[in-house]
């Protein structure tokens, strides 16, 4: 009989164990979990799905029809094309830069720190004013990019510059400097420590910043209007493109762009996603 009964009890033990603890929710729980999906549907489900709605009003045949406008097209290429470039940059200069303020002590680090957020700060508008007064036809560094392709990436790169840098820096600050340690005085060099150690654990916040940097950047208006002149087939972007088609009184236009747009971030997020994923597996 006690034979037996060792025998089975670890089978129920082993079962239980495969499946898992059964979570459940207190009623504390619940409500939040309600009020945070009743708000989320409002900002974001909700208008999302009146978007997909208006787009449908017209048909397959309408929706074809303006994603295939010559001028739509050259719009889309213009905004996915500069806003991927803006991007790849990003990543790259943004970790630079967060790597600078966290591993380097210089003279003025506490004002670039905080120069980083104007960006964030400063309106679109007065972005695209500033950037007009220095790239502009009376540039006081003799140089007039105005109305070209040059200032419709100058404005995404102003605007997005922050993404990679706020959401790198504070992982970069939680590394244990004790792996590095460990791993050098093991032999590895230092670009081998970058490539096993560093690098993965920076990869997801990385990418997180990539993905709200293009997100910003093909959803960009304020600070182009002035400066790159809105000029069709050649500096229009989708954002001016959507306001054509709303001051135009085509509502079902401007949401089947508006539509592509989202497939296209959600799109970026998804690879960015996937990418970080197997970045860090293999570190």
């Amino acid at each position: 009989m006690s034979t037996a009964a060792t025998t089975v009890t670890p089978a129920r033990d082993t079962t239980a164990r495969r499946e898992g603890p059964v979570s459940t929710l207190t009623p504390a729980s619940t409500l939040s979990l309600g009020i945070a999906v009743t708000w989320f549907s409002l900002l974001v489900l909700i208008p999302l799905a009146a978007l997909v709605v208006t787009a449908a009003e017209g048909g397959w045949a309408a929706y074809w029809q303006t994603l295939t406008n010559p001028q739509t097209l050259a719009a889309l290429r213009l905004t996915v094309g500069q806003a991927v470039l803006v991007t790849l940059i990003n990543a790259v200069m943004g970790t630079l830069i967060a790597w600078v303020l966290v591993r380097d002590r210089f003279v003025g680090k506490r004002v670039l720190d905080v120069v980083i957020d104007i960006p964030f700060a400063l309106p679109t508008i007065v972005a695209g004013l500033v950037l007009l007064s220095l790239y502009g036809p009376r540039s006081p560094i003799g140089v007039n990019w105005a109305s070209t392709k040059v200032a419709v990436f100058l404005a995404l790169a102003f605007v997005t510059l922050p993404f990679v840098v706020r959401t790198v820096q504070p992982v970069l600050e939680e590394l244990e400097h004790d792996v590095e340690e460990a791993a050098a005085s093991l032999g590895a060099r230092r670009a081998t420590i970058l490539r096993r150690i560093i690098f993965p654990s920076l990869a997801p916040a990385i990418a997180a910043g990539s993905a709200l940097s293009f997100g910003r950047a093909i959803a960009e208006y304020g600070s182009l209007v002035l400066l790159s002149g809105n000029l069709p087939f050649h500096t229009e972007v989708v954002s001016v493109r959507v306001l054509t088609f709303i001051e135009g009184g085509n509502q079902a236009a401007a949401a089947s762009l508006a539509t592509v747009m989202l497939a296209v971030a959600l799109l970026v997020i998804v690879c960015l996603d996937i990418v970080q994923r197997k970045v860090a597996r293999r570190g």
